[in-house]
């Protein structure tokens, strides 16, 4: 795994290079936007919120394209071989530009060299139990899986993802053993059917079954409750040090031009903060944030060390 200050000062050279194209005549014609995950999924509810309004900002149409897959690592890969003239863009979750680094003995893209463009939101996840589940409460959850040793299954979508990331790093400071159940879809059907027990998913991908009352939340994973479950605890009130929180954000190829990046992040950071957009946003259960690319790729280096060790410490690996 490269060093944390490696990772940042890779970011910030990618996104000072390039000389292929210019923001004076930028853009002139439609933009795509790989999405890491399947229409409906969190990331493409906030990604479609936000391109619908920079059409009018940018002057041209933004096509979002859903290639979902390997961690996000498809979605990544169709990115990172496209041209660096600023008409394709990757939004997604950390997965492909953090933990697949390490979690994949081999990729056919370098995600330190995805050059950061502008963070949409902060995203803290959800713990969520079936409504008829024994454990109502963090401790009970705790104590039941205690008792109950190997016998909780917990989803997510995918290995490394940050579903079983977040439930790893829960294990690990909760000192529970649950076991992981992968899916390569949605596991949302069988936690309301009963065959799944506990997943940490993201908040805009389950609110709607949480307020319907058909699933319990137990608590979100950042470090301060969300404004859309404003009753719901954080798991660090009740295990000290849990703090897991994804975000979604724009990247873009290596070697893009600097004056382009700096577009779309203006364009974007506008976007996210006007009111309209942010109480939208907030409603779906995540936190708008204003970062600089800059800002933004710091960010992304601080996470990959972090959630790095956590796929060390779980062996999470993928050939």
């Amino acid at each position: 795994m490269l060093p944390r200050v490696a990772i940042f000062l890779s970011f910030a050279a990618m996104a000072s290079l390039g000389t292929v194209a210019s923001a004076a005549d930028y853009p002139d014609h439609p933009i795509r936007v790989i999405v890491s995950v399947p229409a409906g999924g969190g990331v493409d509810t906030v990604t479609r919120m936000v391109t619908d309004r920079m059409r009018p900002a940018l002057g041209q149409p933004l096509v979002v394209e859903n290639k979902s897959g390997v961690s996000g690592s498809l979605a990544a890969e169709t990115v990172f071989k496209a041209d660096p003239d600023g008409y394709t863009l990757l939004a997604s979750q950390p997965a492909p530009i953090t933990t697949n680094a390490v979690l994949y003995k081999s990729l056919n893209y370098v995600p330190a060299e995805l050059v950061p463009v502008a963070i949409m939101s902060h995203v803290p996840n959800v713990v969520l139990v079936r409504k008829d589940f024994p454990a109502k409460t963090v401790p009970e959850l705790i104590a039941y899986a205690k008792a109950n040793p190997g016998k909780i299954n917990m989803g997510s979508a995918g290995i490394g993802t940050p579903p079983h990331a977040f439930g790893e790093l829960f294990k690990m400071l909760a000192h529970v053993d649950m076991v992981h159940v992968p899916y390569k879809g949605s596991y949302v059907p069988d936690l309301l059917s009963g065959q799944l027990n506990v997943v940490f998913a993201p908040i805009p991908t389950v609110i709607a079954h949480v307020k319907s009352g058909k699933l319990r939340a137990l608590a979100v994973t950042s470090t301060k409750r969300s404004p859309a479950l404003p009753d719901t605890p954080t798991i660090a009130e009740f295990v000290p040090g849990y703090d897991a929180s994804g975000y979604f954000g724009f990247g873009a190829p290596a070697s893009t031009p600097k004056d382009i990046v700096d577009t779309l992040s203006k364009t974007i950071n506008a976007i996210i903060t006007d009111p309209a957009t942010e109480e939208k946003l907030v409603a779906l259960g995540v936190e708008p944030i204003q970062m600089t690319p800059a800002q933004y790729g710091k960010l992304i280096a601080d996470e990959t060390e972090k959630w790095g060790k956590v796929v060390e410490a779980a062996h999470m690996t993928i050939d």
